[in-house]
């Protein structure tokens, strides 16, 4: 009798090294299997296409077309999430360090479902390739804080896009404070607390919102929810804590 299948990983890394010691870490576990390595964005793009990975381990700075550009193809042609949350491609994990904001913004927007710190633990690295493997964002409470801080820098004005209007009026009164606390970097254990629900029923709650929106991940979830407006800086940092 055969178990699941393995979680698929594509390595994207100009570092020949890097990708040897990824993949090093990486296959020592049994549920997870490099299928591949992309040394530039543009071969990271192709690939993703022709093996179907469940994760990308994405660089930022790379050679002809970098990470940044790469995820947005990548996820643009994943499409959204399904109905119950799960998603449509495969997800991208950059590559990052807390000090380069423009980086993380962006990738934020380019549609990556997480960080991973280049001076983590191997056991952070399989930690994280499972997380988003399962359609969950990986998004730290210091990494929230620095996309509501880019939001709250003047200049930063949202967008006001009458599509979106009309899809957040899809959304139930309790989907809508689900969003809110989302955008504020909360948890779904942190949800189910403030909202006295219980965990499950705030994935189920999660995934909807996800699916009515036409996002693939939380992540996303957050950078909507700036930019359509719905919450402010200050009032978003507040309903997480």
């Amino acid at each position: 009798m055969t178990g699941p299948r393995p979680l698929r990983v594509l390595l994207a890394d100009d570092h020949h090294l890097v990708r040897v010691g990824f993949r090093i870490i990486l296959e020592v576990e049994e549920d997870i299997e490099v299928v591949g390595e992309a040394a530039d964005g543009e071969r990271a793009v192709g690939m993703a296409a022709a093996l179907r990975p469940d994760v990308v381990l994405m660089d930022v700075e790379m050679p002809g077309m970098d990470g940044l550009e790469a995820t947005r193809r990548i996820t643009a042609a994943a499409g959204t999430a399904g109905a119950d949350g799960s998603p449509s491609g495969p997800a991208v994990l950059i590559l990052t360090t807390f000090d380069r904001e423009d980086y993380l913004f962006t990738a934020l927007q380019a549609g990556a479902s997480g960080f991973l710190l280049k001076n983590g633990t191997p056991e952070e690295l399989i930690h994280a390739v499972r997380i988003v493997a399962r359609g969950d964002a990986l998004l730290a409470p210091e990494l929230t804080r620095k996309v509501i801080a880019a939001f709250a820098r003047p200049g930063a004005a949202v967008t006001a896009d009458p599509a979106a209007a009309g899809a957040l009026d899809r959304l139930t009164p309790r989907e809508y404070e689900v969003l809110v606390l989302m955008a504020g970097g909360a948890t779904n254990a942190e949800i189910a607390q403030r909202l006295h629900l219980g965990e499950t029923t705030v994935k189920t709650h999660v995934s909807r919102v996800l699916a009515k929106l036409g996002l693939r991940d939380r992540v996303q979830a957050v950078v909507y929810a700036y930019e359509r407006g719905v919450v402010q800086p200050g009032a978003a940092a507040e309903s997480a804590r």
